[in-house]
């Protein structure tokens, strides 16, 4: 581990895995979600609120703080955790995601990736080294290696070829990583698109490397649930049960229980805000969505029983309304709502796998969500 940073599994249950990531910012209970912040933003929510939810870790963007306003700047500005108003933790992922998205837009080499930006067209070259360099200057607890991500499905041709490509950019990205201060982290990310052979060998080669903690990359891309399962049920005896492992982009509340049970640390996902902004919360209930009619007279709150104001004090009724008026509120309290229930569920499994009933919970979590709340208004 990277002195002032370490992780400590607390219990056990089937493969299931409960604990703390401890730095120097302070400590992240696992598992964990991660609200992203793309571009030093939780979109639509305050630092405050999304701290008050539960969330011990931020994610920021590489690719989009390099754009703009600039690693350089951030640096002179104090940082990413002054800048955006939070002094707990921040993972920031390495731009190796956008290497596939905006995959028009860019050329890849051994040597790294040159974009072409979607803002102004500028161009701009991320090697691992760079990658590294950004996040040391935006000042980021927990690093991503430069790595190359492919959208699935692809050949087992591509997938070999990105996955070589990556175990040799994750060298050169833990080399350059060692300049940086202590407390620290950088992770290497597992990639084999959906073949289990690479997968297997790409785990296996990372932890060779020592990192400090591991990250399941490429998955979430377009493959089915299954596939995501289990390539990760195939990663998974081939790390170390001593560092941390995090599936990155994932996911729905779903993926998010059946990936814990396959012993599964830390995620992230774009979900819960973006689905707040588009109409959808996420209950535990199950999914309920604003804009339809049936929800203008209903006086009952999104989950009465909630500690979150979002959902317990608002009247979907009220909620519907804001949405078909286009009014910004709406998006707001649902996107509020939405990282509450996702941090909710990580509590639970926790105390579930710390006591032992981690199977008991999931089973319960699904059949509220299978049993719904669509009982008529009185």
């Amino acid at each position: 581990m990277s002195e002032g940073f370490s992780f400590r599994l607390n219990a056990t249950d089937g493969t299931a895995r409960t604990g703390v990531v401890s730095t120097p910012r302070g400590d992240i209970a696992t598992p964990a979600f991660m609200p992203v912040g793309t571009v030093a933003t939780v979109k639509g929510v305050y630092p405050d609120q999304v701290r008050a939810t539960g969330a011990d870790i931020l994610l920021g963007n590489t690719y989009h703080l390099m754009l703009r306003p600039g690693a350089e700047r951030i640096a002179a500005l104090g940082g990413l955790h002054r800048f955006m108003h939070w002094d707990r933790p921040i993972l920031t992922d390495s731009g190796g995601f956008q290497v596939m998205s905006l995959s028009e837009l860019r050329k890849l080499d051994e040597n790294g990736v040159t974009f072409r930006s979607h803002i102004d067209g500028v161009m701009h070259h991320l090697t691992p080294e760079r990658a590294m360099e950004i996040q040391g200057l935006l000042g980021a607890d927990i690093q991503m290696q430069l790595d190359e991500c492919v959208k699935l499905p692809c050949s087992d041709e591509e997938a070999e070829r990105a996955m070589r490509l990556s175990l040799r950019w994750a060298e050169r990205s833990k080399r350059a990583f060692e300049q940086q201060p202590k407390g620290r982290a950088v992770f290497g990310i597992v990639q084999g698109g959906a073949v289990e052979a690479l997968r297997i060998e790409s785990a296996r080669a990372l932890a060779g490397m020592d990192f400090p903690g591991y990250s399941i990359g490429g998955l979430a891309v377009g493959e089915p649930q299954e596939v995501m399962l289990r390539m990760i049920e195939t990663v998974e005896p081939h790390l170390p049960t001593t560092k941390p492992r995090y599936l990155m982009g994932v996911g729905t509340p779903d993926d998010l229980i059946e990936a814990v049970g396959r012993g599964i640390d830390m995620f992230d996902c774009v979900m819960p805000t973006r689905s707040g902004r588009h109409a959808l919360a996420f209950t535990r209930f199950g999914r309920i969505n604003l804009k339809n009619a049936r929800h203008q007279n209903d006086p009952r709150p999104l989950d009465e029983e909630s500690e979150c104001p979002a959902l317990r004090d608002y009247s979907r009724a009220y909620l519907h309304h804001l949405i078909r008026c286009g009014e910004m509120l709406g998006g707001l309290l649902l996107s509020w709502a939405n990282l509450h229930y996702y941090q909710d569920l990580m509590r639970g499994a926790r105390a579930a796998i710390a006591e032992g009933r981690y199977a008991d919970y999931k089973a319960q979590v699904k059949a509220g969500w299978e049993k719904g709340d669509l009982s008529p208004v009185e």
